[in-house]
C-alpha cells in the first residue's frame, strides 16, 4: 500500500509543479534575458537558478552563513534519508536493513539537530503576521501586526515551512519509540507506517518549499532588474 501511495504521490507532485510552473509563467525574460535560445530548456534553467539559491549565500554575515550551512547539511541529510528510506521500500519493495538502515540512522540524527536549529533561526521570519488573506482576517476579526505587503509566494513558503516542522514531531517520535520494548509486533508495524507516511509527506512539502522559494526569489530578481 505504501509503495503505491509513494509512487503516485511523487508523480502527482511533479505533475502539479510542472502545471503550476507553466501557468504561473515565471519572469524568465527579466532573469535570463529575452534573447535566450531554446526556451524549452527554461525548466532546466530554473533548476540551475534553484541550485544557486542553495549554494550561494545571499547575505554575507555570520548569521546568514550559519543558516545557509545548516540548510545545506539538512538538505544533504534529507536526500540521503530519502534514498535510504524510499529506495528499499518503494523500488525493491522490501524493509530497510543492513547498510541502508545504518546510514539512515546516522543521517536521521544529524537531520533532527539541523532542523531544530533551523526552527530557532527561521521561526521569527516565518510568522503569519501579515495580511495574507484579508477575508480570513475579517472573519477572525484579526488585525495583522505587520503592514508590509507580503511577497507573491510568501504564504505558500511559510505554510510548507511549518508543515515540515509539524511532521518532524511524529517522524522523530515514531523512530525513537520503536527502539524501546513498549509496543508489541502490531504496535511496531503501526509506528513503522506512521514513520513512513509522515516522512513521505515531509519530503513532498520540502520539494514544494524549495520550488516556491525559487519562484519567490525569481520574482525579487526580476523586480531588481
Amino acid at each position: 500500500m505504501f509503495r503505491e501511495t509513494a509512487i503516485t504521490g511523487f508523480i502527482a507532485t511533479i505533475v502539479v509543479i510542472l502545471l503550476h510552473f507553466a501557468v504561473s509563467k515565471p519572469k524568465f525574460d527579466n532573469v535570463f534575458g529575452k534573447d535566450r535560445g531554446l526556451r524549452l530548456l527554461d525548466p532546466l534553467r530554473f533548476l540551475v537558478f534553484l541550485m544557486t539559491l542553495i549554494f550561494v549565500e545571499q547575505k554575507w554575515n555570520f548569521a546568514g552563513a550559519l543558516r545557509k550551512l545548516i540548510l545545506l547539511v539538512a538538505l544533504f541529510c534529507l536526500i540521503v534519508l530519502a534514498v535510504t528510506g524510499f529506495v528499499p521500500s518503494v523500488i525493491y519493495d522490501e524493509a530497510i536493513g543492513s547498510w541502508w538502515l545504518f546510514i539512515h540512522a546516522i543521517m536521521a540524527g544529524i537531520f533532527a539537530v539541523c532542523m531544530a536549529a533551523l526552527a530557532v533561526l527561521w521561526a521569527d521570519r516565518n510568522r503569519f503576521d501579515k495580511n495574507y488573506l484579508p477575508w480570513l482576517n475579517t472573519i477572525l476579526r484579526r488585525q495583522p501586526k505587520s503592514t508590509v505587503t507580503p511577497e507573491r509566494y510568501e504564504l505558500e513558503i511559510k505554510i510548507c515551512f511549518w508543515g515540515i516542522f509539524v511532521l518532524m514531531v511524529p517522524v522523530i517520535l515514531s523512530a525513537i519509540v520503536s527502539m524501546f520494548k513498549i509496543f508489541g509486533t502490531h504496535g511496531q508495524e503501526v509506528l513503522l507506517q506512521i514513520h513512513r507516511y509522515c516522512t513521505f509527506f515531509l519530503t513532498i512539502l520540502a520539494i514544494i518549499y524549495l520550488y516556491f522559494a525559487a519562484l519567490n526569489e525569481m520574482e525579487k530578481t526580476a523586480g531588481r532588474s
